[in-house]
């Protein structure tokens, strides 16, 4: 396989190489890969839903998203649909998936199914290499702090989704909640400081005022959208990307009006978060 940085400091594009049929010896380059990078891109995958999900069950252990409807036949693969009559998109803002769980995803595998002629792009941020550009003192700031991240003001009764026209998509109301988590984690496979926070999860810094947290976790991330973090891939069929989930932001761009999108996406199960 060949592997090119995508951009300086913002994933990698895999060649050369077809996930469906992939030795074990390239199962293992492809770990150490995700392990550097935390963000994987290949073009040129043929991958149907099965071939999907068994690459999925070789690299980790597969959770279910709470909220997103399942494919037909493979209630593993949740459906990220977006049809020519809605205006709102899921994931339209940056954030990182399930960090409002105990235990946080460790990964995410998007398959491009249907993608529009023009726009639709993912941005992605490398929260390894903002950390590592953080000013000492904010640095020591951070240290020893833990943030509250949730989905109620998002998938709840009253969340933001649930009031737009992507309701009928959604499911789980009674299943929303909240976790604690540290603000700089210790990344568990490359060792990698990361700045574990999000706009659209942490809601707020543990046992701050609200006002005080959110002027340190806007501060944050205003650096971590910095261009030198970021990157934006386009989609397009047979596109896939592999996204480490603790050490990455992303954002789906909301830029093709009255064009359907139509991504597959599976999740891996994470560990519990080890302090910096």
């Amino acid at each position: 396989m060949n592997v090119t940085a995508f951009s300086e400091n913002c994933g990698a594009v895999v060649s050369d190489l077809q996930l469906a049929t992939m030795s074990n010896h390239e199962l293992l380059e492809l770990r150490a890969l995700f392990a550097k990078y935390g963000l994987l891109f290949f073009r040129d995958q043929d991958l149907t839903p099965d071939q999907h999900l068994k690459f999925a069950n070789r690299f980790g252990r597969i959770v279910i998203n709470k909220f997103f409807k399942t494919t037909d036949d493979f209630p593993q693969i949740a459906e990220v649909r977006k049809e020519k009559t809605q205006q709102t998109n899921i994931g339209g803002g940056w954030h990182t998936d399930h960090s409002y769980d105990d235990i946080p995803a460790m990964g995410s595998i998007l398959v491009a199914r249907r993608v529009p002629e023009i726009g639709g792009n993912t941005q992605f941020a490398n929260l390894a290499a903002a950390y590592d550009a953080l000013p000492t003192e904010l640095k020591q700031r951070i240290a020893n702090l833990r943030a509250v991240h949730s989905n109620t003001h998002l998938y709840g009764e009253n969340g933001l989704y649930r009031l737009t026209d992507l309701s009928e998509q959604l499911g789980g109301m009674d299943r929303v909640g909240d976790a604690t988590h540290p603000v700089v984690i210790i990344h568990p496979e490359s060792g990698r400081r990361v700045l574990y926070v999000n706009p659209g999860h942490t809601i707020q810094i543990e046992g701050w005022d609200f006002t005080e947290s959110r002027t340190l976790l806007d501060e944050l991330y205003a650096h971590v959208i910095q261009p030198q973090f970021t990157c934006s891939f386009n989609w397009l069929p047979g596109s896939v990307t592999f996204w480490d989930n603790r050490c990455t932001w992303h954002l789906a761009n909301n830029d093709y009006q009255g064009h359907a999108r139509l991504m597959h996406r599976i999740t891996l199960a994470g560990s519990v978060l080890t302090a910096a």
